[in-house]
């Protein structure tokens, strides 16, 4: 018998599925699996002791439809870019490239943001522009250590919000186990704000570290 044309299809071998992530398709199996009460079933994730509710009575919202195209998110375009617009005394440490904010009212947990100050987002970076951001959040990790009573220093990028990239670095309170992980920022919205003093006394420190 003779060998299959290589250039041909061999009908023995299944097709391999394409790369592709479709959510309209997402969605589909995602109502298929819904439970009895024509919901989604709550994750594994409200088991953890991190998880910030009480799963008791908890329900998951229902899966929307995909929006497709998405909508434009906020300062796609520089010239509507409320982080480009900003002065430079907004910041708490800038040079050539980087700026670097920190919420002048008082929040929960001590954090700050990394911007490039040209209108770029992730993908935007360059390789070279990407070793320089990497080297600020090791400085701005050892910047937010060093509050007396930060445990950990976690670091977040989402970019549904803004389209100008904006990196965060947040501390976590020393044995304060519940927020540990991905819900610590869920926290940062629960909790209290710190008092003006202590956020100004704070918020000095991590901008005199970080122009160190």
């Amino acid at each position: 018998m003779a060998d299959p044309d290589p250039e041909e299809p061999n009908p023995e071998q299944p097709a391999e599925p394409e790369p592709r992530l479709d959510p309209f398709e997402l969605t589909q199996r995602a109502r298929a699996a819904y439970g009895a009460g024509g919901r989604p079933a709550l994750p594994r994730t409200a088991r953890w002791p991190i998880f910030p509710f009480d799963p008791g009575g908890l329900e998951v919202t229902t899966v929307n439809d995909p929006v497709v195209p998405e909508p434009p998110r906020e300062g796609e375009r520089a010239d509507g870019c409320s982080t480009c617009a900003r002065e430079d005394d907004h910041y708490i440490w800038t040079d050539q490239r980087w700026r670097i904010s920190m919420p002048e009212e008082p929040q929960s947990l001590p954090g700050v943001v990394i911007h490039p100050r040209d209108h770029l987002d992730f993908g935007d970076l360059t390789d070279e522009m990407g070793a320089e951001m990497g080297v600020l959040l090791v400085r701005s990790e050892r910047a937010i250590s060093s509050i007396d009573g930060v445990g950990r220093v976690h670091v977040y990028k989402w970019g549904d919000g803004g389209a100008h990239l904006h990196v965060f670095v947040v501390g976590r309170p020393r044995g304060m186990m519940q927020l540990r992980g991905m819900y610590l920022t869920t926290w940062m919205h629960i909790l209290p704000p710190l008092p003006p003093e202590q956020w100004q006394a704070i918020r000095n420190q991590i901008g005199a570290h970080l122009g160190a």
